[in-house]
């Protein structure tokens, strides 16, 4: 038997140890504790579900300098430099990845890595007393929502992946795992996982103390948006199905915010480090520590450009977070979502936009940029414009409309009615599905929504067409030319291939 440890590997490392001798399986990591023996009291729990928590931060799973993953493999974001690192980070926006990729496998690895720490947690739960049963309840819908988010990821990205939902403790359970499950059913389990966490009793909203854990309200919001994805990327059978469900889920959101009405909460406000325990919008996001060097966030530092100090007090060497100019076409004038998320850089250097949607100039975050910004995972704004877009599904334009229109009045932008009388936003925008993908586009810009509703908007023909549609000009270096449709899903990593060719059999095109 091979042990399982605390700090297990992820199943896509546990998979690559099938090829491995049988000492080295054996073999023994000596500053790791295994989990038979960890799980011993209740606080054990309570540190590896913050365990569980602390996987999210990571760039190569869904932190806030993830993008590379989403945005950049988006319209919204890339960059020119297709030299640095062996070229391989440019490959997601000139979409000409390949399954070598080692930045796809570190990004496959973490993800599955969270994933198993979430089973750990799940399978030793009921070795422990607790003083109050509900503890135990409450930790296992924030770990069952945790891993039915992590393998939204992983299906919104890769398509049918391997499904696991226990510990592997032997090489022969491994092997026998090392296979892709049907979408279909990954959905299944992610839609078991995360209801599980809207009937429990956790509160609609976490407290102060609570903040970055799951509540209620991110349970409904999340549940809603993997319905809404799976009426909009599944078999039609069940479209209006999942579409009312997604509805009903959404509508329990937005039925138990604390606030009134969208437009009472400035769109800077949302984005303030000072108010970012406070914000009624926020409904999960990934907490940091200003000032702290291991748990700060680095984003406002990290998407500054050369000679600008808008977002950080350290200052800028490169051309900040490169924003193409094609999303830079895409606001509307005086929208002042614009104005707050980016700015033309005018140093000789860069001459160029760069992302100012994330800021700490406070001398707690100093030169370093060890900036105090949460990183925010599910906002309001992004559940009523989800209602919005189910409502257009539906057939009711008007309902749509009104949701679409809250966004808008927050933004001090005209309603739609007026807007598609203007002859340059309806050439834009000919329909209330497009003008609805705009104002998510520029509402929830960088925040690693774009390519998901990308996918969700479109059939993966029609964001073919959609895609090359756009000016090369407006994408730099990287080429438009490239997409294709086998660009819907990732290509499997090549090692996960060829673990097992039949198993993990490679997506088409690659």
């Amino acid at each position: 038997m091979n042990k399982t440890y605390f700090s297990i590997l992820s199943l896509s490392l546990l998979l690559g140890l099938g090829s491995c001798s049988k000492s080295f399986l054996e073999e023994s990591d000596p500053n790791a504790i295994p989990s038979a023996v960890f799980f011993q009291t209740e606080n054990d729990v309570k540190l590896a579900v913050n365990g569980v928590y602390q996987y999210l931060r990571s760039s190569e799973t869904v932190g806030e300098n993830s993008g590379l993953y989403t945005d950049e493999r988006s319209d919204d974001t890339g960059r020119n430099d297709n030299q640095s690192n062996a070229g391989e980070p440019f490959q997601f926006n000139d979409f000409s990845i390949l399954p070598s990729n080692t930045y796809l496998k570190r990004h496959w690895l973490n993800l599955y890595q969270a994933i198993t720490r979430c089973n750990q947690v799940l399978d030793n739960l009921d070795k422990v007393s607790y003083a109050n049963p509900e503890t135990k309840a409450n930790y296992q819908a924030e770990v069952k929502f945790i891993r039915g988010f992590l393998y939204f990821q992983l299906v919104r990205k890769w398509g049918d992946v391997p499904l696991v939902t226990r510990q592997l403790l032997l090489t022969e359970e491994v092997a026998a795992n090392t296979f892709r499950e049907k979408k279909e059913k990954v959905y299944e389990q992610i839609v078991a996982d995360v209801k599980e966490a809207t009937v429990s009793t956790l509160p609609d909203h976490q407290p102060l103390s609570g903040k970055g854990h799951v509540s209620k309200v991110a349970a409904f919001a999340l549940l809603g948006k993997v319905y809404l994805t799976m009426a909009t990327t599944l078999d039609a059978t069940h479209r209006t199905a999942n579409l009312n469900l997604a509805k009903t889920n959404l509508m329990e959101a937005y039925n138990r915010r604390t606030f009134k009405d969208l437009k009472d909460i400035p769109y800077a406000d949302v984005f303030d480090v000072t108010k970012k325990s406070t914000n009624p919008e926020i409904i999960f996001q990934i907490v940091n520590r200003q000032g702290d060097i291991n748990f700060s966030s680095s984003i406002a530092a990290n998407t500054q450009a050369k000679g600008e100090t808008i977002n950080s007090l350290k200052p800028g060497t490169g051309i900040g977070g490169n924003v193409t100019r094609d999303l830079v076409l895409e606001y509307e004038e005086g929208d002042l979502r614009k104005d707050f998320s980016i700015k033309f850089a005018n140093d000789a250097a860069v001459k160029d936009y760069f992302i100012t949607k994330f800021r700490d100039v406070s001398a707690g975050a100093g030169v370093n940029g060890y900036g105090g910004n949460d990183w925010i995972l599910l906002r309001y704004a992004d559940v009523i414009l989800m209602l919005s877009e189910v409502h257009v599904y539906l057939g009711d334009e008007a309902t749509a409309i009104t949701y679409l229109d809250m966004v808008r009045e927050r933004a001090n932008r005209p309603k739609y009615a007026e807007m598609k009388e203007q002859e340059s936003y309806r050439t834009k925008f000919p329909t209330l599905k497009l003008a609805l993908l705009h104002e998510r586009r520029v509402e929830l810009a960088f925040e690693h929504q774009r390519w998901f509703d990308l996918l969700r908007f479109f059939t993966i023909d029609e964001l073919v067409t959609y895609m090359r549609s756009k000016s090369q000009a407006n994408f730099g270096t990287a080429r438009l030319s490239n997409f294709g449709t086998k660009d819907q899903y990732y290509p499997i990593p090549f090692d996960e291939n060829k673990l097992n060719p039949e198993g993990m059999y490679q997506n088409k095109g690659y």
